[in-house]
C-alpha cells in the first residue's frame, strides 16, 4: 500500500500473456514455467548452444525475461535471458517473411547509411 491506503500494481508482459504483480513482490519468487520442462541454449555464440537443462522457473529478473536452472555440475541455480533459450518466441519478422528475405528493413536502412558513409568519403579522397 502507498500512503493514500492503495495497493501499487504493475503488468508484466510475459509472451501473449500477462499477470498483475505486486510491486514488491521479490525478484526471487518462483515464476510460472509455461507448462515447459526443460529448454535449449539457442544462442550461436554462447558456449552451452546446444545443450538441454530443466527449467526450475521462467520469470521477470535483473531487468527481462530469464529462465533457470541447476547447473547440472556446480549445482548452483542459474540463469539465461530467454531470447537466449528454445523458449524465445520465434521473430515475428522472420514467421512473415518465411525465408524469403535475408535482411530487414532496419538491416537495409543501416546498409544504406554505410554506403552513402563510403561513398562520401570515396568523393572526399579524389
Amino acid at each position: 500500500m502507498n500512503d493514500h491506503g492503495k495497493v501499487r500494481l504493475t503488468i508484466r508482459v510475459i509472451g501473449c500473456s500477462w499477470k498483475f504483480v505486486h510491486l514488491n513482490e521479490l525478484s526471487t519468487t518462483p515464476d510460472h514455467t509455461n507448462g515447459e520442462h526443460s529448454f535449449t541454449i539457442t544462442h550461436p555464440f554462447h558456449p552451452l548452444c546446444g545443450q538441454t537443462f530443466l527449467l526450475l522457473s521462467q520469470r521477470f529478473a535483473w531487468g527481462e525475461e530469464r529462465v533457470f536452472f541447476s547447473d547440472p555440475q556446480t549445482h548452483l541455480v542459474r540463469s539465461f535471458p530467454l531470447a537466449w533459450t528454445s523458449l524465445a518466441f520465434p521473430d515475428p519478422f522472420l514467421v512473415v517473411a518465411a525465408g524469403k528475405t535475408v535482411l530487414r528493413f532496419s538491416d537495409l536502412q543501416q546498409l544504406v547509411q554505410l554506403l552513402r558513409q563510403k561513398q562520401t568519403h570515396g568523393q572526399e579522397e579524389h
